[in-house]
């Protein structure tokens, strides 16, 4: 618990979270959770030697929960959670913090070395980008690019995430670095269905087959409407083959700004079958990878978390225990700041959650909380919605 409070109190560092010790705030904390407040260097110590299983197991759990409990049967698409796979570097360092740590040469010559991780995020139209696994990269050997290094990391992933979540239908959502063999058939084996952005010039044959079907099938798979201040055009072409492997559709959504004519374009290549009815669903559900970008890392770089902060520089065991505990803590944060009458009680107020946080903070440290503010209700009678 104590761990936790870097993050759902969005600290930032140890320090900063030991300047919180003051004798009414561990008075308070006391009265919330019935524990005393051990300061973060006791923390460390423990973090040290903690298994990072036993965290990771604690973040399943609260997983499996939501899911048990059809807390995000709302945010499913064909009958699937959506989930958001992408890595991103965390760390940098001009010596080697640990064994197997990621290296990379400059032209120059210098070394530096680079910790940095996959993560398979569930992802929702309401914001949410809840972790539910994490790969760490640790092959020092031929990383020299992101793409071989991101490659290997989710052939692990993948196992895990099927390990731990056998018999969840999902459908990953990825950027353009996964339109591969390995990756068709790992979610053909895994009965995953799958959004993937597509750049023109990856798996030059389904372009080539694109290039020759589009004029045909134009004229019956093009839509075209008019939504807030865009014209939104969607595009689909079904029944393309990769190697062994039948079925893949290509779809092309653009829209345009009414007024200013400013374009965008989105292209995703999936195993869910086309047509008229979904295309549109398929294209929102692709985009929403972004979510794990937005919602996901730049949340936990920028708004509080401070993710790219070394909370344990040199002990790789620590280190993916402070980030394990980030992302629970992220995980509990979102589901009290998106519960829906918390939303509209924001707005309302013209509030902030930034504010509403550093208010709370101020109360733990100066008011006196009492115990009909603290007392525990029966959850079981608690109905959240989202």
């Amino acid at each position: 618990m104590a761990g936790l409070m870097i993050f759902v109190f969005k600290r930032g560092s140890k320090n900063n979270t030991d300047k919180m010790f003051t004798p009414g705030f561990e008075s308070n904390y006391f009265r919330l959770s019935g524990l005393r407040l051990p300061v973060t260097e006791t923390v460390n110590q423990f973090l040290k030697k903690l298994p990072p299983e036993e965290l990771e197991r604690l973040k399943r759990i609260l997983i499996r929960g939501l899911v048990k409990k059809k807390a995000l049967d709302k945010f499913r698409f064909n009958n699937r959670l959506v989930v958001a796979v992408d890595g991103t570097g965390i760390f940098s360092f001009d010596k080697e913090p640990f064994p197997e740590c990621p290296h990379k040469t400059s032209k120059n010559g210098k070394k530096t070395w680079q910790a940095g991780l996959l993560e398979a995020k569930l992802i929702c139209f309401n914001g949410f980008s809840l972790s539910m696994e994490t790969e760490w990269y640790q092959n020092s050997d031929n990383i020299e690019e992101k793409q071989d290094c991101e490659q290997k990391a989710f052939v692990r992933l993948a196992k895990k995430l099927k390990k731990n979540y056998p018999r969840l239908p999902i459908i990953l959502a990825a950027d353009s670095l996964y339109p591969n063999d390995t990756f068709f058939t790992i979610c053909k084996t895994n009965s995953w269905g799958f959004i993937l952005t597509f750049k023109e010039g990856c798996l030059k044959s389904v372009w080539e087959e694109i290039y020759l079907l589009y004029p045909l099938e134009e004229k019956d798979n093009k839509q075209k409407r008019v939504k807030g201040k865009y014209w939104e055009t969607a595009m689909f072409i079904a029944g393309l083959e990769y190697k062994k492997h039948p079925g893949l559709g290509w779809c092309e959504y653009t829209r345009e700004k009414t007024k200013s004519g400013k374009q965008e374009r989105f292209v995703h290549i999936t195993n869910i079958g086309l047509d008229k009815s979904n295309v549109w669903e398929v294209s929102y559900y692709g985009r929403l990878r972004w979510k794990i970008e937005n919602e996901g890392f730049n949340t936990q770089k920028n708004h509080g978390y401070n993710l790219q902060h070394k909370y344990a520089e040199k002990d790789f065991n620590a280190m993916q225990n402070y980030y394990q505990l980030l992302q629970i803590a992220h995980l509990i944060n979102q589901l009290t700041e998106k519960l829906q009458n918390i939303v509209t009680e924001l707005k309302l107020a013209g509030r902030t959650i930034k504010s509403i946080w550093e208010d709370t903070v101020a109360s733990m440290l100066k008011e006196t909380l009492l115990f009909r503010q603290v007392q525990t209700h029966d959850i079981d009678k608690i109905q959240l919605r989202y």
